[in-house]
């Protein structure tokens, strides 16, 4: 079996909300550029467009996005709803609220509660759809995400969500979220030598409260919005050579290895990266090999 024909499928799959999901997912972010936002030079739209076909194509069924999410030419969103729409029944698109970035790319006040119904709206004017199926609040800094994630709660109510989760937060954030409102899914940063304790425990709380974590950056580390590292560890190269794939899909497999919870969204403009991301789905790491990988995620930290 060649990457060529393993599909998201291989990965699992997880009850996200109502829908089940592959494991394997799709990030929107690097749609739009070389490197997210404004870091980079834009896209080539039908080359993007292409992308989100074959992602479908290959049995992804989990893509996670945002309205902040664009370059100077291009909107994930859009390119999303001009290659997908009409939506297949089984495609949950996940998007967040709490970010704000102006008309010419430059990121603005964090939105109040009472602007979050207009964020959720723009997502959903962009996607052309009447309802998301999962919105994140990503909490920006604040203390306490009651008045927020209430505000969100109210739109679940309103039939303008279908599903809550949260992003960027510490355990008590989800403690303090869980006696507002249902929590489906947690997303934070998270990858293969991004060893932080408080997102440790959440990992291992969500795992025992059958709620998804979502890590974002599995593949970037460091590099983040610019792109996939290229700072490998001497235990990602070994098993790397050792299965006859890249490090980006040893990383992949490392983050789907952490739990059945787990859900990985990579995100590429590039078609044969993709197909790599989605066979990463398939890799079972050896007892040893875990224990290596495990190893150095704990010293990087």
């Amino acid at each position: 079996m060649t990457s060529e024909t393993i599909t998201a499928d291989a990965a699992g799959t997880w009850r996200l909300g109502d829908t089940t999901v592959s494991r394997i997912g799709f990030g929107a972010m690097r749609l739009t550029g070389d490197a997210a936002f404004h870091l980079g030079s834009p896209s080539d739209r039908d080359r993007s467009i292409a992308v989100l076909r074959k992602a479908v194509g290959l049995g992804v069924n989990h893509i996670d996005t945002a309205a902040f999410y664009f370059s100077s030419l291009r909107s994930a969103n859009e390119l999303i709803n001009r290659a997908l729409a009409p939506y297949p029944d089984d495609l949950l698109i996940a998007g967040k609220v709490g970010p704000f970035r102006d008309w010419s790319g430059e990121w603005g006040t964090s939105a109040r509660p009472e602007d979050l119904r207009g964020h959720v709206e723009e997502n959903l004017r962009q996607l052309g759809r009447d309802h998301l199926d999962l919105v994140y609040l990503r909490r920006m800094e604040q203390e306490s995400i009651a008045e927020h994630f209430g505000a969100l709660a109210e739109l679940r109510q309103a039939g303008l969500v279908r599903h809550l989760g949260i992003s960027g937060i510490e355990p008590r954030h989800l403690a303090e979220a869980q006696t507002i409102a249902p929590v489906v899914s947690v997303q934070n940063r998270y990858g293969l030598g991004d060893h932080r304790p408080a997102t440790e425990e959440l990992l291992r709380l969500c795992g025992e409260q059958g709620i998804a974590f979502v890590p974002f950056y599995a593949i970037a580390g460091d590099s983040g919005p610019h792109g996939a590292t290229t700072a490998h560890g001497e235990a990602v190269l070994a098993a790397a050579r050792a299965h006859g794939t890249s490090p980006a899909q040893i990383r992949l497999a490392w983050t789907l290895a952490r739990g059945p919870h787990v859900l990985a969204i990579p995100g590429t403009g590039n078609p044969g990266h993709l197909t790599e991301n989605v066979a990463a789905g398939a890799l079972r790491l050896t007892a040893e090999q875990l224990d290596s990988l495990n190893e150095a995620h704990v010293k990087a930290g």
